[in-house]
């Protein structure tokens, strides 16, 4: 046991040195999850769990994005472990929120994409999410307000209007995602806009843009004059 933890040891101990050379760059998907499992599991050899991993989900981004629940599935894993999965992904994801916040929208719509992506691609469920902007568009907020079907019926513009007035936002931002990865606004979704820029206008606040959030990939209705 003495040697096989040595041998464990001399193969983190490269792998860190490795790390800090070149980066994640220079690291296998199965690396990465081995170094991340290691931190839960220091005298185990993690390098079959990782592979199983990336076998069962087909990649980094697969496993990071997958649900708690499948992730305590795979044998051998355990809450433990699942942590040491999950917990960068959420410091990723507000580490992303952080770096939004006061950012001049136009300038920085990558930033603001980049969290949206990394908060709502692996919902399984729709959610509505609004970026409140200020009169020189930087951003103020951005909340989810709605979960669920995004319907006329499943999206209240009061609450919605209540949340500029208390943010004293000039103009907003709609955001929703489909879960089935599909880019193309349905009926439903132009409904909404509609409704909510309706709404807005009662008191001089302009929807700016309604994002579609669909895998990695964004549908713009401002892009599509659809606004």
């Amino acid at each position: 046991m003495p040697q096989q933890n040595a041998i464990h040891h001399g193969h983190r101990k490269r792998l860190r040195e490795r790390f800090f050379q070149n980066g994640l760059e220079s690291f296998h998907d199965y690396e990465v999850l081995e170094v991340l499992l290691t931190l839960s599991t220091p005298r185990k050899d993690m390098k079959p769990l990782a592979k199983e991993l990336i076998r069962r989900f087909g990649s980094l981004a697969s496993v990071l994005d997958t649900p708690l629940s499948a992730l305590l599935d795979v044998e051998g894993m355990g809450a433990v472990n699942a942590f040491s999965i999950k917990l960068p992904h959420a410091i990723g994801r507000r580490y992303l929120f952080e770096q939004a916040q006061g950012r001049d929208y136009l300038r920085s719509s990558r930033t603001v994409k980049d969290y949206l992506t990394h908060n709502l691609r692996e919902r399984n469920r729709e959610v509505f999410m609004v970026i409140f902007l200020d009169g020189q568009n930087q951003v103020l907020k951005m909340e989810e307000l709605f979960t669920g079907s995004l319907t006329t019926s499943a999206i209240y513009p009061r609450e919605v209007v209540q949340r500029v007035l208390d943010y004293d936002a000039a103009n907003v931002i709609l955001v929703h995602n489909h879960p089935s990865g599909s880019l193309t606004p349905s009926n439903s979704d132009r409904a909404v806009t509609k409704k909510l820029q309706s709404a807005l206008a009662t008191i001089d606040v302009d929807v700016l843009d309604h994002l579609i959030v669909g895998g990695n990939g964004f549908f713009s209705f401002a892009d599509h004059k659809l606004i």
